[in-house]
């Protein structure tokens, strides 16, 4: 077949794939005439797998445009991973700019994780600030200081991968904030010389194990809160009080419960006297039926009680004493 032929054959061809929509005929020369030349099978590939080829050439271009070796397998690969490919691009364009070394793998790693590659970078070169809600601690003499911080951090890529966030890094601050007043004599040396504390928490390296790499703490706000001291004085004496008044009336109610006690013996004796004495009438009448008592023998016992019940009288035994209300 000669030259020509072949020639109508390719022009056909791609007339026939253009007219069916099967070959972005925009998207490919735009990248040629951007200087991101791809060949027309990788583009025919992309569509047939359903890609969005457009968001990967165009990422494409702005990487060549920058001037990064980036390999349009490379992208498509990430873009099929579930990646971000123009944040990945983005990011790789602003660390070449600020000459941080920022490989491609760890930009697609970063991007994969989860984390905003491209805001991490940017957070790099422009410190962000982070503010502490007003933390509370205790100095020696039982005084309450609350303090609000500003940090101050940039991203550090090596450790964005498994990094702790923010929180962490707002909790370890807190942490040194109240380890720092609590170990003050006064809360007055507190007051005096407040930079002492973000020196103190600044040494502590609070950043080790984060993504983060802390600048500076600043102290935005001092405040003086409540005596803790006196209030837990006042808390233990009124628990103490009320110890003692529940002591006194346990001891109360045993007392009553020991005269209750007296005074049912008592009563039981005196029943049993007058259950004893209404037996000597009996005892006398068997004996008077029997002979064992005579009539003389009585009033000879009449008599003695009489004489006993006299000289008891005279003495003054024979009055009971009065019983106490």
């Amino acid at each position: 077949m000669e030259w020509w032929a072949w020639v109508i054959i390719i022009v056909v061809a791609l007339f026939l794939v253009i007219v069916t929509g099967i070959f972005p005929m925009g998207t490919w020369f735009t990248a040629a005439v951007s200087g991101a030349y791809v060949s027309v099978g990788k583009l025919i590939g992309m569509k047939l797998r359903r890609i969005r080829y457009k968001t990967i050439i165009d990422a494409f271009i702005k990487s060549k445009k920058a001037g990064l070796d980036v390999n349009i397998e490379d992208l498509e690969t990430h873009y099929m991973a579930g990646g971000n490919v123009i944040k990945v691009v983005d990011a790789l364009i602003s660390a070449h700019s600020a000459n941080i070394n920022l490989t491609f793998s760890s930009a697609r790693a970063i991007d994969l994780a989860g984390r905003d590659v491209f805001n991490a970078v940017k957070m790099s070169v422009n410190p962000k600030v982070i503010e502490t809600p007003m933390i509370s601690a205790v100095a020696k003499d039982g005084i309450e200081v609350k303090v609000k911080t500003r940090i101050t951090v940039r991203t550090n890529i090596s450790r964005l991968i498994g990094g702790a966030g923010e929180e962490t890094i707002i909790a370890r601050v807190g942490e040194g904030i109240v380890t720092t007043v609590g170990s003050s004599n006064s809360h007055k040396d507190v007051l005096e010389n407040p930079d002492s504390i973000s020196k103190t928490v600044l040494d502590k390296g609070l950043d080790a194990g984060t993504a983060f790499e802390i600048l500076s703490i600043d102290i935005a706000d001092v405040d003086i809160g409540r005596n803790i001291g006196a209030q837990l004085q006042t808390d233990q004496a009124e628990a103490d009080k009320r110890i003692a008044q529940a002591k006194a009336e346990e001891r109360r109610a045993m007392a009553i419960a020991l005269e209750q006690e007296m005074r049912a013996k008592t009563q039981e004796m005196r029943a049993n006297v007058l259950a004893a004495e209404a037996e000597v009438p009996k005892a006398l009448s068997e004996a008077f039926r029997k002979g064992n008592l005579g009539v003389m023998d009585y009033y000879h016992l009449q008599n003695l009680i009489a004489d006993t019940n006299m000289r008891n009288s005279l003495g003054g035994t024979d009055k009971e004493p009065k019983k106490k209300e």
